[in-house]
C-alpha cells in the first residue's frame, strides 16, 4: 500500500459562544479549528477543574491513605520509570510529607531488572520489611500478580493508573483509574500524575475533615506542585482536554513566577530554556527528556531524587548528569535510527512493490531497550505506519522487548488485543493505550508474530487506508506575520497531544540562506504577498532541502525568538513542501 500525504486546512467555520467581537481572529480560527465553541472553555483557572465526586475509587483510596497517614503506618510509593511515573511519584511523597505522613519512602522499577510495573520479582524485594500500605503510580491496573503477591506479604495495596485495563482487575483494596469500569469520570486523559494530584486532594479533604491539620500541622497548598503535574502531563503526550490544560496552564504560571521545584528549574537550565516564558513545548522536548533518560538507559530514581530536591546546588548537580544520560540517548538513538532506517529500505526492495506492509516489526540484536520506543516513533512519523522496535530484554536474552508507536486511526493496544485473543501466549505481555504500546516475546516468535500483527492491523482496518494527513490552520497574511500574532498565539495554550499547537502554510520567498549549529537551515523569507523581512529557522535542514529559484511552500508555526532582551516573530518551519 502505497503512502499518501494530504495536507490540508482545518475546519474553522461557526462562532465561540461568549467571545468579543475585537478578539484577535487569527487566535478565533485557530480555537475554531480546535473544536472550540464556547468561550468557557477558555477559561483555565483551578476553579475550573472537575469536580472528584464521579471519580469511582477515590474516596475509599483516600480513606486508606489518610488513616495510614494519621496512624504513623508505613507508606511505599511504586512508580513507573518514565516522567509521569517519576512526577507522579514525586508528587505523592512531598504532598504526604507536606500532611505529615511521617513514613513515606518510594521504589521505581529498573527496567533492565524488573521490567515494567508492580511485577512479582519486585514485590519479593520488600518481603523481608514490607510496608503498611504501598501505592503505584502510573502503573499497577495490569499488574495482577504483583498486588496479589504484595497482598501475600500483607501489604494494602492503592492502585493509582490512567492505561486501559485488561478483562480482569488486579485484587487491590482500592483502584484510582479514569479509565476502569463503572468510573463516570468525564476525563479519560489524565496522566497518571494526574490521577495522584486528585488522589492527593481527596486525602487532604479526609485528613482536615477529621481534624488533622491546626497550627502545628498547617495545611499544605497542594497547587505548590502543580509544576510536577504539568511536566508529567505533558511528557506523558496524553491528550490535552479542557482539564488537563488546566493543570498544565497552572503549573507553567507557577514555573514562570519562579516558583517551581528546584529540580524542575535545574533541568529547564540544562536544557537552556528560559522559565520566565517558558511552554509546554519547553516542557515536553526538554524537561521531559532529560528527565526520561535515567529510566531509559539507568534507574529512573536519580530522576526522581532532582525532582525531591529541596538544595538548588544538588539538584542542578542531578540535572547535569541527566544532561549528560540524555545526550547520550541521544546518540544511541541516532545510530539505532540508521540502522532502522538501512532495515527499512531492505523490506522495501524485498517486497520489490514500492508499498509498505501493514505494520512494521524491525530488530536488531544489538539494540537498546530503553531507546526503542523512540526509535519506533521516529519510522512510525518517516512511513506513517505502525513500527513495533524490538531490543533483547539482556544482552544475548531469549526474551524481547518491544515498544510499539501508531498512527492516527488504528489502536494499536486493541490491535495487540486482537492478537493475543487469535493466538494466545505468542505475547508473554502486553498493555498500553491507542498511540503507544510495549510488549514482549520470544525471540523465535518474532517473525510469527509479524504476521499475526499484520493480520489484525489489516483486519482494525477494515479496508480503510492508511493516508497521512498534515492538518494546517490555513495561512496568514503578510500583516498577520507579526510579533503581536505570535505572542498571542503563545498565549492561548498550552498547546499539546489533541490541542495542537497551530501549523500554518504558506508560500515565501527565500531572500538569504545558511547554515547554523552545523545542520540547521537558517533563512530570511518574505511573503510572496509582501511585508516585511521574516526570521526563519529548519532544524535538522541544509539549504539543498530548497528549491534553487522561485517561492518555496512552508509548513511553519509563528514563534517567539527572544535573543538578548529582544522579542522578534520567528517562522519554525516544520516541512519545506516545495
Amino acid at each position: 500500500m502505497t503512502r499518501t500525504r494530504n495536507i490540508i486546512a482545518r475546519e474553522a467555520s461557526g462562532t465561540i459562544r461568549g467571545l468579543t467581537q475585537d478578539f484577535n481572529p487569527v487566535i478565533r480560527r485557530v480555537l475554531l479549528g480546535r473544536g472550540i465553541r464556547d468561550v468557557q472553555e477558555l477559561s483555565l483557572g483551578l476553579a475550573d477543574l472537575i469536580r472528584p465526586e464521579s471519580f469511582f475509587g477515590l474516596d475509599r483510596a483516600a480513606r486508606l491513605l489518610a488513616e495510614a497517614v494519621m496512624d504513623g503506618q508505613s507508606i511505599l510509593v511504586v512508580g513507573d520509570f518514565d516522567a509521569d511515573g517519576a512526577t507522579g511519584t514525586a508528587l505523592a511523597l512531598l504532598s504526604l510529607r507536606a500532611m505529615g505522613c511521617r513514613r513515606v519512602d518510594f521504589r521505581v522499577p529498573n527496567r533492565f531488572e524488573f521490567g515494567y510495573g508492580l511485577s512479582v520479582p519486585l514485590v519479593e524485594t520488600l518481603a523481608q520489611d514490607p510496608p503498611d500500605l504501598l501505592v503505584t503510580v502510573d502503573s499497577g491496573i495490569n499488574c495482577l500478580a504483583g498486588v496479589k503477591r504484595a497482598a501475600e506479604l500483607g501489604c494494602r495495596v492503592i492502585v493509582t493508573d490512567h492505561h486501559l485495563p485488561g478483562t480482569e482487575l488486579p485484587a487491590a483494596d482500592a483502584i484510582v483509574n479514569p479509565n476502569q469500569p463503572d468510573c463516570d469520570f468525564p476525563s479519560k486523559s489524565l496522566a497518571g500524575v494526574g490521577v495522584m494530584f486528585y488522589l492527593l486532594s481527596a486525602v487532604r479533604a479526609q485528613l482536615r475533615d477529621r481534624g488533622w491539620f491546626g497550627a502545628a500541622r498547617p495545611e499544605p497548598n497542594l497547587a505548590h506542585f502543580l509544576d510536577l503535574v504539568a511536566l508529567g502531563t505533558v511528557a506523558d503526550l496524553v491528550p490535552l482536554d479542557h482539564n488537563n490544560r488546566v493543570l498544565v496552564r497552572q503549573g507553567l504560571e507557577r514555573i514562570r513566577r519562579g516558583r517551581a521545584r528546584p529540580g524542575l528549574m535545574a533541568l529547564l537550565r540544562a536544557g537552556k530554556r528560559d522559565y520566565r516564558h517558558v511552554t509546554a513545548a519547553d516542557l515536553g522536548f526538554a524537561a521531559g527528556p532529560r528527565l526520561n533518560a535515567a529510566g531509559r538507559l539507568e534507574d529512573m530514581s536519580g530522576g526522581i531524587r532532582c525532582l525531591l530536591s529541596d538544595d538548588r546546588t544538588e539538584a542542578m548537580e542531578m540535572a547535569e548528569r541527566l544532561d549528560r544520560l540524555n545526550r547520550q540517548r541521544r546518540a544511541m538513538q541516532d545510530q539505532m535510527q540508521q540502522e532502522a532506517m538501512v532495515q527499512l529500505s531492505a523490506v522495501l526492495e524485498a517486497l520489490d512493490t514500492g508499498d509498505l506492509p501493514q505494520a512494521l516489526c524491525l530488530f536488531d540484536e544489538q539494540w537498546h531497550q530503553g531507546v526503542v520506543g523512540l526509535v519506533a516513533s521516529r519510522v512510525k512519523d518517516a512511513v506513517h505506519r505502525p513500527v513495533i522496535a524490538f531490543a533483547p530484554e539482556q544482552e544475548g536474552a531469549s526474551l524481547l522487548k518491544g515498544s510499539a508507536r501508531s498512527v492516527k486511526g488504528l489502536h494499536i493496544r486493541d490491535v495487540l488485543a486482537l492478537v493475543d485473543a487469535r493466538q494466545p501466549g505468542l505475547m508473554r505481555a502486553f498493555g498500553g493505550h491507542a498511540m503507544a504500546a510495549g510488549l514482549s516475546l520470544e525471540r523465535e516468535r518474532l517473525s510469527h508474530f509479524e504476521e499475526a500483527l499484520s493480520d489484525a492491523v489489516r483486519h482494525q482496518l477494515d479496508g480503510e487506508e492508511l493516508h497521512q494527513e498534515i492538518l494546517t490552520d490555513g495561512a496568514l497574511s503578510p500583516p498577520e506575520l507579526q510579533l503581536v500574532t505570535a505572542l498571542a498565539l503563545e498565549q492561548a495554550g498550552p498547546w499539546g497531544q489533541r490541542f495542537p499547537e497551530p501549523l500554518f502554510d504558506g508560500h515565501f520567498d527565500v531572500l538569504e540562506r545558511y547554515v547554523v549549529g552545523g545542520s540547521h537551515l537558517k533563512m530570511t523569507v518574505r511573503h510572496v504577498e509582501g511585508g516585511s523581512p521574516l526570521d526563519a529557522i529548519a532544524f535538522n535542514r541544509m539549504p539543498g532541502d530548497l528549491p534553487q529559484s522561485g517561492a518555496v511552500r512552508l509548513l511553519f508555526r509563528l514563534g517567539v525568538n527572544r535573543w538578548q532582551g529582544r522579542e522578534t516573530a520567528q517562522l519554525q518551519v516544520e516541512q519545506i513542501v516545495g
